[in-house]
């Protein structure tokens, strides 16, 4: 085969596999965020962070918030609830860089896969 082609080749294998791990990386990373409380399921997102910090400096301590199914559900000890959302959000964040950091250093298709944590 051409040189040029096996080149090409190689550059293509290494773009869709590149491509396929950022795939991968992001679903784990919304995967992370998903976060169950009291028979609800709720995204963590910042906007949810901000919602909750707000109810708790506005001194509530339970409320009903409306979960990604649209199910109303409430939420006793609001600080807790808040802390574990939280967390959830930042160690999902911080693995996410990690990851996505040993990706961008990876130069060869065989890299992409081993950088990557399954």
């Amino acid at each position: 085969m051409d040189e040029r082609l096996e080149k090409a080749l190689e550059f293509s294998k290494y773009r869709i596999g590149l491509f396929n791990r950022k795939e991968d990386l992001k679903i784990k990373f919304n995967n992370m965020l998903v976060h169950a409380h009291n028979g609800g399921i709720f995204k963590v997102t910042q906007e949810l962070i901000v919602f909750v910090k707000f109810l708790v400096d506005s001194n509530n301590d339970r409320v009903v918030l409306i979960d990604e199914n649209g199910n109303p559900i409430e939420v006793n000890e609001l600080q807790d609830f808040l802390d574990d959302i939280t967390s959830k959000y930042f160690e999902a964040s911080n693995y996410y860089h990690a990851e996505y950091s040993k990706l961008r250093s990876a130069r060869s298709v065989k890299s992409i896969y081993e950088f990557v944590d399954e």
